[in-house]
């Protein structure tokens, strides 16, 4: 559903003739949307660590390691391998090479997040894990959704059923690694 949102998001400004107006639109865009990808899936990681796990240490290196590995696999690699897999002229970027400066207080403060939320009761944290996932997949689809389009598939809309496909395995599988199985498995790990 996140992903098929994100998709007509972005189809309405094309409709509209939106990015015609601004030079590079995808790519500020697209610095946005990751922006807020690692805002979400900083959060949902600590969340999902610290239901498991009250460790503070563990809490900060999940917070930190996974979105930053799975947020940058999900928005810049997988996209751009996608992209050339379909025989594109892609172009690779890569925010915490390029851009740390930026993309390093959304991370924190999604750990941030993640640990103050995760102090509420023991009831809330399900609801909030759930809430943040859908959010972490909505910002996550827009993300690699402005990659394609920003660095090498502009035509996108030409092939809504390739792109629908790609944007569920580039998506899906990375941010549930991420939000879900990996800072479990670490949790549990430890005990």
């Amino acid at each position: 559903l996140a992903v098929a949102f994100s998709m007509v998001i972005l189809g309405v400004f094309y409709s509209f003739n939106a990015f015609s107006l601004a030079v590079n639109s995808e790519h500020r865009l697209f610095h946005i949307f990751h922006d807020m990808h690692l805002l979400f899936a900083g959060t949902g990681t600590v969340l999902s660590f610290r239901r498991y796990s009250k460790s503070f240490i563990g809490s900060i290196l999940a917070g930190l390691f996974i979105p930053a590995f799975f947020c940058t696999f999900s928005d810049a690699f997988l996209p751009y391998f996608g992209g050339m897999a379909l025989g594109l002229n892609m172009h690779f970027h890569w925010c915490f090479v390029d851009h740390l400066n930026m993309v390093l207080p959304f991370l924190i403060a999604g750990i941030v997040n993640g640990w103050v939320l995760s102090t509420y009761s023991a009831d809330r944290h399900v609801a909030y894990s759930t809430r943040f996932h859908f959010l972490h997949i909505a910002v996550s689809a827009m993300a690699s959704l402005l990659y394609f389009a920003g660095f090498g598939f502009s035509n996108w809309m030409d092939s809504m059923g390739t792109t629908f496909m790609l944007m569920l395995f580039v998506v899906l599988v990375p941010c549930s690694l991420s939000d879900i199985v990996i800072p479990i498995w670490f949790a549990k790990k430890g005990k």
